[in-house]
């Protein structure tokens, strides 16, 4: 049946168009790979080290080691990467202009599990311009199974996982169940924080997360009722183990908020 469609098509097409070409090549393959993974480098104007999220959707989350996230949609095409991004700092840190939020566009090239490499072009709210470049290199972590009694246990807080701003689980009992229901409680804060956590494909190391804060008091009054989401990456072969929750949030006044945990199971 295969071979009479070819020769049906290759007898009837004059290959003008580029899907009847495709079609009448039976060996081809196509140019569009996959950029998701868990990706490490260098940001080459601040020098710090980035770790990227990109899962099989395409969501995106760029970590600075300052806990600056940057996060959007990741778009491949053949081997070029272009992500529409939205950055955030780390809770009560701020840009070199007062600035905690702005937008931007990371432009580039990728190898399906090898490397990226790129540019970013990125504007504060406060209107200050930022370009620099990131060269990114696969993880094989993220090609390990994620599950969520892999995830399950109860954590503490690295308060060495991020170098500026504060983390509202400082101090906290992170709890996650055997059913993804994420607990957190003791903060030097009072910050409660009760949500979730889900595998996304169950075949590679990356989670869904989201959680809300209650009874913050003080300055981190602000985040009571913010609903947070974002990535998670799970360390086994950390010892003690290790997940990294990377969420972002925005308030009902418009206050945009990025959270950083590094957490080591207890």
């Amino acid at each position: 049946m295969f071979p009479a469609l070819l020769l049906t098509c290759i007898a009837g097409c004059n290959c003008q168009g580029k899907l009847a070409c495709t079609f009448l090549d039976a060996s081809a393959s196509t140019t569009t790979g996959t950029a998701a993974g868990i990706w490490t480098g260098t940001d080459s104007v601040s020098g710090l080290q980035l770790t990227g999220f990109i899962n099989a959707d395409g969501q995106a989350d760029v970590i600075r080691s300052d806990g600056v996230q940057f996060v959007g949609t990741a778009q491949v095409s053949g081997t070029a990467l272009t992500i529409t991004l939205n950055g955030y700092t780390q809770y009560d840190y701020q840009f070199s202009d007062g600035s905690t939020f702005g937008t931007g566009t990371f432009s580039g090239t990728f190898s399906s599990g090898s490397t990226i490499s790129g540019t970013l072009q990125f504007t504060t709210a406060d209107d200050t311009g930022i370009s620099s470049t990131w060269s990114l290199t696969f993880d094989s972590l993220y090609n390990t199974a994620s599950s969520l009694s892999a995830v399950s246990g109860t954590y503490t807080d690295n308060l060495a996982g991020v170098s500026d701003g504060l983390d509202p689980l400082s101090g906290s009992s992170v709890t996650i169940s055997s059913s993804g229901v994420l607990y957190a409680q003791g903060s030097t804060d009072g910050c409660v924080a009760n949500g979730t956590i889900s595998v996304t494909n169950a075949s590679y190391d990356l989670y869904q997360v989201s959680y809300t804060f209650a009874d913050c008091s003080g300055s981190y009054a602000v985040l009571n009722g913010v609903q947070f989401s974002g990535l998670a990456e799970l360390n086994t072969d950390a010892s003690p183990q290790e997940i990294v929750l990377a969420v972002t949030g925005e308030s009902t006044t418009a206050a945009y908020y990025g959270i950083v945990s590094d957490l080591s199971i207890s």
